[in-house]
């Protein structure tokens, strides 16, 4: 049963790990956005591999938009294996590693302090390799995670992207909307039994692709990782508006696209992109809580709460992690191991 499995325990973590994080770094990370205001940041660059990529590109969105920075994706074989690093400026390094081990993405972080830099590692493991290249460490606090599907390690790191934003934006709406969130991802976890029982009708899915935009974007790459970690499916992420420029064309009767389409901005976009999938005769799997998306899909996921939209993603990809995990249980998958996979993986 999926229930004796460490992957349904840690998604089940998530809303005690969450809490303690915005318990326990508030305050710290108050004092690290002090440092960055004293340095007058212009934009940020981020290092980042697997899961922790999937929170950067949630960073592109939330920096963006509440802090206005321009936000780049480092590329770290540029520092370990080139050795020509570009020029940082007056720039904001992060980087994001669960372990903080791997040897690339510590290349970053050193060099951007080398050249006097603010370097933050968002991590958990503080006394990492990272945590030690770093000027600052926002800790975790997820405890230890031993399978190899990142789950909590990834709700966390959103969630201290999130606290850092709202802190560097001075936005108390903000923070008081985030302390909400350990208790709606509760609430959002009481829907694994009805996904139990939806994930029989995709035993035999050999592909499908994942579709969400905007702070959903980073949803959609880390639901598709989780599909193809646990499931061995070529799962493809899009945003709607990269999918309609070639891709669609992939589209035909009964094939599986999961779309994720929370309230917000985009809403009448993914809504809108939902009626077409289903018109041209896609399966459509629909993560959201609006009545008329979920109407169109063949298979709707309902969230239970409304939340504003530059938070969703922590919400939004709860029933997506439960999705596939309980369709590698019908699959008799081994769930909490992966074939070809570890835990920690260091590349250079």
């Amino acid at each position: 049963m999926p229930q004796e499995s460490l992957l349904y325990q840690e998604i089940h973590h998530q809303p005690d790990v969450l809490a303690s994080l915005l318990t326990e770094e508030r305050e710290h990370v108050a004092e690290i956005v002090d440092h960055i205001r004293r340095q007058g940041i212009t934009h940020a660059v981020i290092a980042a591999r697997g899961t922790s990529d999937n929170a950067a590109r949630y960073a592109q969105y939330l920096f963006g938009s509440v802090n206005r920075l321009q936000v780049a994706l480092a590329t770290p074989s540029l520092f370990s294996i080139y050795k020509r690093p570009p020029r940082f400026g007056n720039a904001l390094v992060i980087g994001i590693s669960q372990s903080g081990k791997s040897p690339d993405i510590v290349s970053v972080v050193a060099e951007g302090k080398r050249q006097g830099a603010i370097t933050v590692a968002i991590t958990n493991t503080p006394h990492s390799d990272m945590g030690q290249a770093a000027d600052h460490v926002i800790n975790l606090h997820a405890g230890l995670e031993q399978s190899v599907a990142a789950t909590k390690t990834y709700s966390t790191s959103l969630a201290a992207i999130a606290l850092l934003s709202a802190t560097a934006a001075g936005d108390q709406q903000m923070l008081a909307d985030l302390q909400q969130i350990p208790g709606q991802i509760r609430q959002t976890l009481a829907l694994s039994p009805h996904i139990a029982q939806s994930a029989e009708r995709y035993r035999y899915m050999r592909v499908c692709v994942v579709i969400g935009r905007g702070y959903n974007y980073a949803t959609a790459f880390e639901l598709a990782l989780k599909v193809k970690e646990l499931n061995y499916v070529m799962a493809e992420p899009y945003s709607s508006a990269d999918f309609m420029h070639g891709p669609v064309a992939v589209v035909e009767e009964a094939f599986p696209t999961i779309v994720v389409a929370p309230s917000g901005v985009m809403l009448p976009e993914m809504t809108n992109m939902i009626g077409d999938l289903k018109e041209r005769g896609a399966e459509v799997i629909a993560i959201s809580d609006d009545d008329q998306a979920l109407s169109l899909a063949r298979t709707a996921f309902r969230l239970p709460v409304t939340v504003p939209e530059w938070v969703s993603p922590l919400i939004s990809i709860i029933p997506g992690q439960l999705f596939a995990m309980h369709l590698a249980h019908v699959r008799d998958y081994d769930i909490d191991r992966p074939r070809g996979l570890r835990k920690i993986t260091e590349t250079t």
